[in-house]
């Protein structure tokens, strides 16, 4: 039907398409075939970004501003570095060169990025991309610079916990009794030699199991 010149509306009875809801799916596919895919205003530009977007990982992390300072903003993003959900940010034109620069920085320049811009519109704008070839985007074209941003970041990769053996996860135990987090992570994969991004995620679950 699109091929053929026709205008298509994706409904549902369940809430916003796309948020925990199949309808991504078919908004990745009708994406991947060059088709625009606008949003209907909503609850607030999130949603809309998401419904949107085609991203099928049903998962995601609103944060929203990002502190405007470089060295807060990169301290808040590797916060945010591990979790495998999307991130959802806002950004505005005078700082979104500079926080996608930050994201490389601390994400590398390989993970995902959705940028839409100025939603619903007039100059409406979706554009996904590594976080590098996004970056070249914006820099490409000042007018891409312009209105108002919502970022959506893939997550990390669930790292393969199959490998952390139980003389591992007793010695990351130990030392998340007297160590942060963090701390306890980075001593446990120089001692044990395994993976820092599993054992960072398995230390989450031994904290959340504890709380």
């Amino acid at each position: 039907q699109l091929e053929v010149g026709k205008v298509m509306a994706l409904v549902t009875d369940a809430g916003t398409p796309g948020i925990s809801d199949p309808g991504a799916i078919l908004v990745k596919h009708i994406r991947s075939h060059d088709f625009p895919v606008i949003p209907i205003p909503g609850a607030n530009a999130a949603a809309c970004a998401l419904s949107a977007a085609g991203i099928v990982n049903s998962h995601f992390l609103f944060y929203g501003f990002l502190p405007t300072k470089s060295g807060l903003r990169k301290r808040e993003l590797t916060a945010l570095q591990s979790h495998p959900y999307t991130l959802v940010f806002y950004e505005t034109p005078h700082r979104i060169v500079e926080s996608i620069t930050d994201m490389i920085d601390i994400f590398g320049s390989k993970r995902e990025i959705t940028i839409a811009r100025e939603l619903t519109k007039l100059f409406e704008t979706f554009h996904s991309g590594t976080l590098e070839s996004s970056l070249n985007w914006l820099q490409s074209d000042a007018n891409q610079q312009k209105g108002e941003f919502v970022l959506l970041v893939s997550g990390t990769e669930i790292a393969d916990q199959s490998e952390i053996d139980d003389q591992a996860k007793h010695t990351l135990q130990c030392l998340l009794s007297e160590l942060p987090l963090k701390q306890a992570v980075k001593l446990t994969a120089d001692i044990t030699r395994k993976n820092k991004n599993a054992l960072y995620q398995l230390a989450l679950q031994l904290k959340t199991t504890d709380i």
